[in-house]
């Protein structure tokens, strides 16, 4: 390898002092790696140089160059996280962990190809599997590096590596708003995938370069000086065109390359709205323009934003001309704001995570030495979502909590149903657990299985996805009417049992829930419609009843009552159909017109929502809320007394209750009583701690004392 001081000063030579040295001890450590291991070395330059030299060419930050060199494969059993971390900084060491991860991760597979809804989700998962999206950027860079020697590779690989950029790369590039990255990473795929329409393309637009060169150059010319006649001052320009949009366009609107108009292409940028509409009257007064190709997204922009005329007119020698007409706020959104872009070029949805990291990233490859900006790259792509796999490799994408019983009904209803247990990554996992992004599930089921009742407690934990809570309440709607109602007395029976109330005043909960009468109540109760976490906070403990004093009137505030995705400053209102109170579990929904609508978690209206409409649900919660506690004893009944304490303290703990008293007794035959003392808010905390005590394997009762 060359002297890396040689290397530093010509890959990037306005670097300063310092960020060279760090380049140069970057590029010491992958030159003493190849020494050090010579099988390592799998080509006689690093790779992880020419990726930093790709990524000059956008600008891109000192911590991206430090990165990319160090994520070369050189270095993989030579310098680990943490020797990357002191001598380079815990933002690169967190780069390269990313992209050595993007660099190995292997899902795509070739049946992706024929499935879009499968190479959306791997796009969605390894946006939110990096900590930084930077390191997207820098394995594109890689990809691209990858591509440009694919020559060399037998054709079996150069097919499959072509149709994976295609699917996952060159879209991720389209997302970032990296257009550099987009069009050399899909001319080059398309070259090793169709290498005969490919140089069929090339070799046309060759022989007519010069000549389309002339047509524009002329174009130009005439429309530069209808404009300096007019005093208008513009940025004019040619827009190129690449071999693969050609080809696409081309089969979109089946024609022949000699048809396709807009190979010949200009853009016009001014300074307001007037200058546009002044350029669009010149352009049409002095040549012939064709009606049905005009578009006015200034006075209709489209529903990303996006605002720029765009017409076509046919010149002196009869070649079809685009022209492109916009403001240089109009350009500055077009480039910038690169989320709403791709969401329109690809039908993608709103996301106000993703525009802010995009729009960050593109940034800081566009304004050299913004520092601030770094703060804002660690990634909140579609944090709300796992991306998990069945053993077949195919993804599924589920909301965030979502356990392996939501997996379960994904797959398919049946499926869910007949769920008895699960593995994750081949090792047997509760079905309470919650699944994590590039987990592999495997559903353990039985023959003519039947869900549980259990499995609508939201105390429990069992399921989160409103989808699979549905399929579960439906089974048991379709069940004989003197099942439910036996079950549904049932539970309320087991409930006021385990919650310490000698008697339960059946008609105030008539009342409470609107039943016509017990039977309709004992009915939803064992339906499903009424879950053990609402039945509890109808339910009246006198201990817990809140304390009886006169509030004063509250200071007037500009914030919700309800935080959105961690803010509390968003307009919402409480929908009407389910009514929810300070209290109630809450998620909010994304309206066109309304804000944001907060409903129940338990909502038959959002429980009944098609996969489209979830897309609109965010996280929400009661902001501000005052809780008082009280001391509440409950008693735990055990098999043994072995660990019990620590497993009970260990669930308290995160489920925030506090213990300010316990007492543990052993009986002759080994098993346990443990009575404790807890500070409880509330019946519905109180249900569902109970809940999940019954839930660990040891217990065998567990009941609040009286």
């Amino acid at each position: 390898m060359h002297n890396t001081t040689d290397i530093a000063q010509t890959l990037f030579p306005n670097l300063s002092a310092n960020d060279r040295d760090l380049v140069n001890k970057a590029l010491s450590l992958v030159a003493q790696a190849g020494i050090d291991n010579p099988q390592a070395s799998q080509s006689p330059r690093p790779k992880g140089i020419d990726v930093a030299g790709i990524l000059t060419t956008v600008h891109i930050d000192i911590y991206s160059i430090l990165a990319a060199i160090l994520s070369d494969s050189r270095l993989d059993d030579y310098l680990d996280e943490t020797a990357v971390e002191s001598q380079f900084g815990s933002v690169v060491a967190t780069l390269v962990k990313d992209v050595n991860w993007l660099n190995k991760v292997s899902i795509y597979n070739q049946d992706m190809a024929n499935q879009p809804n499968q190479t959306e989700i791997l796009r969605r998962m390894l946006l939110a599997m990096t900590h930084d999206v930077r390191a997207v950027l820098i394995k594109l860079a890689y990809r691209i590096q990858r591509l440009r020697g694919l020559a060399r590779e037998e054709e079996q690989i150069r097919k499959f590596i072509a149709r994976e950029t295609l699917d996952i790369y060159a879209p991720l590039a389209n997302r970032l708003g990296i257009s550099q990255f987009k069009w050399e990473l899909e001319d080059m795929a398309f070259r090793y995938l169709d290498p005969d329409r490919y140089r069929g393309i090339a070799k046309s637009l060759a022989d007519k370069r010069v000549q389309r060169e002339a047509c524009i150059e002329t174009f130009l010319h005439d429309l530069q000086q209808a404009l300096e006649e007019h005093h208008i001052h513009a940025k004019v320009y040619g827009r190129p065109k690449h071999i693969y949009s050609i080809w696409c366009k081309m089969r979109r609107k089946q024609l022949p390359i000699e048809e396709l108009y807009d190979l010949l292409a200009v853009r016009v940028i001014v300074e307001d709205v007037t200058a546009c509409y002044t350029v669009l009257g010149l352009a049409h007064g002095r040549w012939q323009y064709i009606p049905k190709e005009f578009d006015d997204y200034i006075a209709n922009p489209k529903e990303n934003g996006y605002q720029s005329l765009h017409t076509v007119v046919v010149d002196k020698q009869g070649n079809r001309m685009e022209i492109q007409i916009r403001t240089r706020a109009m350009h500055e959104f077009a480039e910038l704001g690169v989320a709403a872009h791709w969401r329109y070029k690809e039908g993608g949805r709103h996301n106000t995570a993703s525009e802010k990291n995009i729009t960050s990233l593109r940034l800081l490859l566009e304004e050299r030495g913004q520092d601030n900006l770094l703060e804002n790259f660690h990634t909140e792509l579609f944090s709300d979502r796992v991306f998990v796999l069945t053993p077949t490799g195919t993804l599924v994408d589920l909301i965030k909590g979502a356990t392996p019983l939501d997996f379960a009904y994904a797959i398919h209803t049946d499926i869910g149903h007949s769920c008895r247990g699960a593995k994750v990554n081949g090792q047997i996992k509760p079905l309470t657990y919650q699944l994590q992004s590039g987990e592999q599930v495997e559903i353990i089921t039985v023959k003519n299985g039947q869900p549980s009742r259990n499995w609508l407690d939201p105390n429990l934990g069992y399921l989160k996805t409103p989808r699979a809570i549905g399929k579960v309440k439906s089974w048991f709607k379709q069940q004989e009417l003197g099942d439910n109602i036996a079950a549904g007395k049932s539970l309320l029976d087991k409930e006021s049992k385990r919650l310490g109330l000698k008697s339960v005043d059946l008609n105030e909960l008539i009342r409470h829930f609107k039943m016509a009468d017990a039977d309709h109540l004992y009915q939803a109760l064992g339906r499903g419609d009424i879950n053990n976490r609402q039945l509890a906070g109808a339910l009246k403990i006198p201990e817990l009843a809140p304390a009886s004093f006169k509030l004063s009137q509250p200071k007037t505030s500009n914030k919700s009552t309800v935080t959105v995705a961690d803010m509390d400053n968003l307009v919402t209102s409480l929908a009407h159909c389910c009514s929810p109170v300070n209290g109630d579990d809450i998620i909010g929904y994304i309206t066109h017109t309304r804000g944001i609508t907060i409903h129940r978690t338990d909502c038959n209206n959002i429980l009944h929502l098609n996969p489209e409409q979830q897309t609109h649900l965010v996280a929400a919660e009661w902001s501000g809320s005052h809780h008082a506690r009280h001391s509440v004893p409950i008693v735990i009944e055990a098999l043994s007394g072995q660990n019990l304490l620590i497993e009970v303290s260990q669930l308290l703990h995160f489920a925030k209750v506090q213990i300010t008293d316990a007492s543990l007794k052993t009986h002759p035959d080994q098993s346990a009583t443990l009575t404790m003392q807890l500070q409880i808010e509330n019946t519905s905390q109180l249900s569902l701690v109970l809940g999940r005590i019954s839930q660990l394997s040891n217990v065998v009762e567990v009941r609040r004392k009286v």
